[in-house]
């Protein structure tokens, strides 16, 4: 397949003439001469003096950094002075506060240079990794061909990774495996759309998308949150039985996050799996609601089916992305339960949910969860430890679902509607024990009123995140701890 140029890259990316070049001369280090020759003709065939092109330019009026591979330079191989000149560009992006877009298009490491070109890798991911711990967005385009060591460094660091259609995105060439054990890569593997299937990157885009890509992106990540909406006048709550609820929550057409996202938020970019080879069930996005920015973590119910470790595992990527770049947390919680299987116990499914636990309550960011419908069981529960809590009405949280709490406590499923009311489990009884913060009302169920019902939730989110922004850091950190370590307690305790 044809390759996208730096030029075409800049061209399709940034806005007219807002591309500034950062580059100096490449740094010179005793090289032979039959590498000079081929540096030579290099600058000759392209018109770059180097395999990177770095400098800023603006997208819709933002200033953003770029770091782009050349690959017809030498296969876009990194040594000592193309990597001097992106370490140079992460520290000046870093230190003037700009997000950094970088797209490689790279074979990996300059084998003329040998092992000391192969450690230039380190110190470019130590570069990028400061540049992210200063909180500032790292954005990757990864192109055709992507491989070798700059994949495995600074090609796989990014918040939100997506990759050019097609595109031949692996560890190991295949030229250069088939060389090595006799037999070519098994085929349809490292391509892009195969990688976002399995979670390794986020997705995958074409080139004359990824402008309105990162422009809603940068919407989310950069941008300052709007003015509230003025505020609506309070709907009355119903009273509802325990049971209705939990059959309403399980019903097939029962909106859940994707309906959530579609209707009552925009400047969505969803994200796919843990980063780890993970096909996980959980959604993961950047988005806008009512202008509050955010990243949304939500169990899908009908899509997913029940809730393993990668799930989990991408709960934690999505808190973590949350902390590190300083943008709140909405967490949506609709699942059945865990999946109860010799895979997930073998997958740690249990740590799992202790370590979400663990990260969720002490995360450093405003954080928000919602009792979208069904919340049965450990993977519920690691997502509910947030700053403010808010169901919708039918929706309920229980260490297991009715059925089984009856099973356990009169060996059948036919008590199921009395321990669904005797345990407390529904909306009401969840605000009453100071569990959820508010219910978000359903006329009369969000089925009859999808679109409706999500801008109604999306409302109610934005006000909670807009009230939790205005609270300092320290603050609100301790009145979650607070707030969780009283939960049962009576009050004169």
């Amino acid at each position: 397949m044809s390759r996208i140029t730096t030029d075409q890259l800049r061209d399709a990316v940034l806005d007219e003439g807002s591309f500034i070049s950062w580059d100096s001369e490449p740094l010179h280090i005793p090289i032979t001469d039959a590498y000079a020759r081929e540096l030579a003709d290099a600058r000759a065939a392209t018109g770059r003096d180097e395999s990177v092109l770095t400098g800023e330019g603006s997208v819709f009026g933002r200033r953003v950094a770029v770091v782009v591979c050349e690959f017809g330079f030498l296969g876009g191989s990194i040594g000592v002075a193309a990597a001097e000149r992106i370490i140079a560009a992460v520290a000046r992006a870093t230190a003037e506060r700009l997000p950094l877009l970088a797209s490689p298009s790279s074979g990996g490491t300059r084998m003329q240079e040998g092992t000391v070109a192969f450690l230039q890798m380190v110190k470019i991911a130590a570069a990028v990794e400061l540049h992210k711990r200063a909180h500032l967005p790292y954005l990757v385009y990864l192109r055709h061909p992507t491989t070798g060591g700059v994949f495995a460094s600074w090609g796989s660091l990014g918040h939100v990774t997506v990759a050019e259609p097609g595109a031949l995105i692996g560890f190991l060439g295949p030229r250069v495996y088939e060389q090595l054990y006799g037999e070519p890569f098994p085929p349809g593997v490292q391509t892009a759309e195969n990688l976002q299937r399995y979670g390794v990157i986020d997705g995958v885009v074409a080139l004359d998308g990824l402008r309105a890509m990162l422009d809603r992106a940068l919407t989310v990540l950069t941008d300052d949150p709007e003015p509230l909406p003025p505020p609506q006048a309070p709907d009355h709550i119903p009273d509802v039985p325990a049971w209705d609820s939990v059959l309403a929550s399980r019903r097939p057409d029962r909106p859940g996050v994707g309906q959530l996202l579609r209707h009552g938020a925009t400047d969505r970019v969803l994200l796919s799996g843990t980063g780890f080879g993970d096909a996980a069930t959980t959604l993961l996005a950047l988005a806008r609601f009512a202008g509050q920015p955010a990243v949304v973590l939500g169990q899908q119910r009908l899509v997913g089916g029940l809730v393993g470790p990668a799930s989990l595992r991408e709960a934690r990527r999505g808190m973590a992305l949350a902390a590190q770049l300083r943008l709140p947390l909405v967490l949506v919680i609709d699942t059945a339960g865990p999946a109860l299987s010799a895979e997930a116990e073998q997958g740690g499914l249990a740590g799992q949910i202790a370590q979400c636990l663990a990260e969720l309550v002490t995360l450093d960011t405003p954080t928000v969860s919602v009792l979208l419908g069904q919340g049965s069981g450990g993977p519920a529960l690691a997502m509910v430890p947030a700053d403010r809590v808010l169901a919708a009405l039918h929706g309920w949280l229980a260490p297991l679902p009715p059925e089984g709490a009856s099973a356990i406590v009169f060996r059948d499923t036919a008590h199921a509607p009395e321990l669904a009311a005797a345990q407390g489990i529904r909306s009401a009884d969840l605000l009453t024990a100071g569990i959820v913060d508010a219910i978000v009302p359903e006329l009369p169920d969000a089925v009859d009123e999808p679109v409706e019902f999500s801008v109604r939730l999306s409302r109610a989110i934005a006000t909670e995140l807009a009230a939790l922004r205005d609270t300092p850091a320290a603050e609100r950190t301790a009145a979650r701890l607070r707030r969780y370590r009283s939960i049962g307690v009576p009050r004169d305790t």
